[in-house]
């Protein structure tokens, strides 16, 4: 039997510091180590999100760890989940159920409401530790913002409840590692650093021996060593929530391949649906509220919304509707997941005013339907088969819903369904292989869909299914064998 390990914690100077790709390698270190992790977040800020086999609701960064532990996602990985709604307020999920939407200003101000809330953390993690070993925990943003530290409930007031041996993470790349490490640790409380075990720098470019001297220094200026230099990569692809991430992907055209335009939206949610589109050699997609680039676009994708009515309207004050029409109108592809599935309707309402103050919009008309945004949040992981009416083999796949909203058929329109729930409901609406949309998160990680969005187009592509489960096993252990090859495990193990 394995021994017991204690926790450990990745923290960082930054976000986007790469803390949550650290710590999927971790994960799925210790798993091939022989033992039994999970990956806990005390509270995450994310518009990616995954419902649960419960039907609960987290952020998709623990979804990625728990699958490189090996493990199902569960709620008490992520307690607290926080979703912004509009530059000032955030819908808050708790242990996986929405608890009402909260200002930034209410959420950091009110000292007891984030007491309530450190309680509900702590008490999913102690349940974490029971069933996992070790917990590896991440942190959020940086460790060192005074004004927010004593209603801290992600970073060091964590750590010091976990009693976790702590790891600073760095991002080299952005410049200032000295003064940002040092910093850091200079800032925290005496018990904070006691925690502290060491200093990994992360997106290291070139040879990490020409880092030697800067390991000495840093040691000599924190006390702390440097236990890991890890090189930037390219070839190892993990999914990414942070909406930084964004920034880094692909935004134009390119000859040869199916080319994917997924539309830029202001309050874009679950982006990561599309992931599996930059893995899969067929499609070159491309995020972009570009109109020539949505123009020269063979198949076009709307994203969810956490604000389906405002970013609609955005789509339609800067041409994007039009343009997505016109598209639909010569032939185009044009594809809808949850949010921009409700957005293909003739209409949506908001009649309580949930998202926002629009109480009802004009869709795009490519649908004979219309939604009305509701209380009820349905947060359910399916298995479905794909256009039950149309397939002589239907394949079983797997998905999930994450919505508020109630959307009927209009006008007599007839009962064409994308998918036929194992449940025995029906979701989405099938006008024909280029219109089509559907409540379904991660409805394209499967491959009778992706076969099924390649279907029609003469590209000189590789005509052959892509098995994106196997695909992301093999990430996570080139994932974990790069870490290991550029951290000090035995040292990592010792503090443990």
């Amino acid at each position: 039997m394995k021994r017991y390990l204690n926790p450990i914690m990745f923290v960082g100077t930054c976000s986007d510091a790469g803390k949550s790709v650290i710590n999927t390698a971790f994960c799925r270190i210790f798993r091939q180590d022989g033992y039994h992790p999970a990956p806990f977040k005390a509270q995450n800020m994310s518009l990616n999100s995954y419902s649960t086999i419960e039907g609960g609701e987290m952020g998709r960064a623990q979804v990625v760890q728990a699958e490189a532990c090996g493990i199902e996602p569960h709620t008490d990985m992520n307690p607290v989940l926080l979703k912004p709604t509009n530059d000032k307020s955030s819908q808050v999920v708790l242990n996986g159920k929405p608890v009402g939407n909260m200002s930034a200003k209410d959420y950091f101000g009110i000292k007891n409401q984030k007491e309530e809330l450190f309680k509900e953390a702590i008490n999913a993690f102690k349940r974490l530790e029971t069933r996992y070993n070790p917990i590896v925990l991440e942190g959020a943003g940086s460790i060192s913002e005074l004004n927010l530290h004593d209603r801290d409930i992600t970073n060091m007031r964590m750590a010091l409840q976990a009693g976790a041996s702590t790891y600073l993470v760095a991002d080299i790349d952005k410049g200032g590692v000295f003064g940002s490490v040092y910093g850091t640790i200079a800032l925290l409380k005496p018990e904070e650093k006691a925690l502290m075990r060491g200093i990994i720098i992360n997106k290291f470019r070139g040879d990490a021996s020409l880092f030697e001297e800067g390991r000495q220094l840093l040691k000599e200026l924190t006390g702390i060593p440097v236990v890991g230099v890890i090189p930037w990569f390219h070839d190892i692809k993990i999914e990414e929530e942070d909406s930084v991430a964004l920034d880094m992907k692909n935004n134009t055209y390119r000859d040869g391949k199916i080319n994917v335009a997924i539309i830029l939206l202001k309050r874009m949610s679950n982006f990561t649906d599309f992931d599996v589109l930059e893995m899969d050699t067929r499609f070159n997609p491309y995020y972009t509220n570009n109109l020539d680039e949505i123009e020269k676009a063979d198949i076009i994708l709307l994203p969810g919304s956490k604000n389906t009515l405002a970013d609609l309207q955005h789509l339609r004050a800067n041409g994007i509707a039009n343009a997505i029409i016109h598209a639909h109108k010569t032939g185009k592809k044009v594809i809808g997941i949850c949010g921009g599935y409700q957005m293909m309707g003739i209409r949506l309402e908001d009649p309580e005013g949930i998202e926002g103050s629009l109480p009802v919009i004009p869709g795009l008309g490519l649908l004979p339907q219309c939604t009305v945004i509701e209380q009820e949040k349905i947060t359910k992981q399916s298995s479905f088969t794909f256009l039950p009416d149309t397939s002589d083999s239907p394949q079983t796949c797997r998905g999930y819903e994450i919505h508020m909203g109630r959307t009927t058929l209009l006008n007599d329109a007839p009962n064409q369904p994308v998918v036929l729930l194992e449940d025995g409901r029906q979701d989405g609406y099938y006008l024909n292989n280029k219109c089509w949309g559907s409540y379904m998160h991660g409805i394209l990680d499967n491959p009778a869909v992706l076969d099924s969005l390649a279907d029609g187009f003469d590209k000189k592509t590789e005509n052959k299914s892509f098995d994106y489960t196997a695909f992301k096993e093999e990430q996570y252990d080139k994932l974990a064998a790069l870490v290991r090859q550029n951290v000090d495990m035995e040292y990592i193990y010792s503090t443990l």
